[in-house]
């Protein structure tokens, strides 16, 4: 569910695998690829969300630094490995490529972002539409485009829900505002577990993404009792 509060087990155990090492996982689901994201200062990749509210831009994955690979920093990020198989970073060029050349439908990417260390949030599922080579001052990366969109999923399958309103993405600042405001427990009942980021006042009747005053943590109960109504 979008904007669910997970600790890293949990996220790994909605995915169905014992761990999450890499950032980019292409296909973890039949149905679906998973990407890990951060914001936070200190994260290896520069991924950001545009102002509509929708986008998302996510940085490629560098080189594995081994012992002839010291500082993979200054290497362009790959798309094939040495063999000349295809490096995560290859699957996704190669799915927008496909995608382009109206081969196929975008690819359907279900994103977790870090808020704080042990702390993650699902941002929901994106359509990843493009990707651009930019010449960071040192060697070329790779920027992934992903596009918000509404998907229902159950029973491992997914379905694009045309007629469901799309919600802006919670600015991750603004979690984690909200997630020390309130002490990372439901504002209603205190509870610790199942808990959501939620719009206080709806986005699809006005309300705002980018305010800690219209978001609070709800448990799954009382997140679910409101639904889309205005309190």
């Amino acid at each position: 569910m979008k904007d669910k509060i997970l600790s890293y087990r949990e996220m790994c155990d909605t995915e169905k695998v014992q761990t999450l090492q890499r950032g980019m996982n292409y296909r973890m689901n039949a149905e679906y690829s998973v990407i890990l994201m951060s914001q936070r200062s200190n994260a290896p990749y520069t991924d950001k969300i545009y102002d509509d509210g929708i986008t998302i831009e996510y940085e490629g994955h560098d080189t594995p630094k081994t012992a002839s690979v010291v500082d993979p920093k200054k290497l362009d990020q790959p798309v094939k490995t040495k063999t000349g198989t295809l490096t995560q970073n290859g699957y996704f060029v190669q799915a927008v490529k496909q995608y382009k050349k109206e081969q196929r439908l975008p690819e359907i990417v279900r994103v977790y972002e870090k808020i704080l260390p042990g702390i993650w949030s699902e941002k929901g599922f994106f359509k990843l539409i493009n990707y651009r080579v930019v010449n960071d001052g040192n060697r070329h990366v790779l920027r992934f485009i992903l596009e918000e969109t509404e998907i229902d999923f159950s029973n491992n399958h997914l379905t694009e829900n045309k007629l469901k309103p799309r919600t802006r993405v919670i600015p991750t600042e603004i979690k984690r505002i909200v997630w020390e405001r309130d002490q990372g427990r439901c504002v209603l009942c205190r509870s610790t577990d199942e808990l959501h980021f939620d719009h206080d006042l709806p986005y699809s009747k006005g309300g705002t993404s980018i305010s800690a005053d219209n978001v609070k943590i709800l448990c799954a109960r009382h997140n679910l009792s409101k639904s889309n109504k205005i309190e």
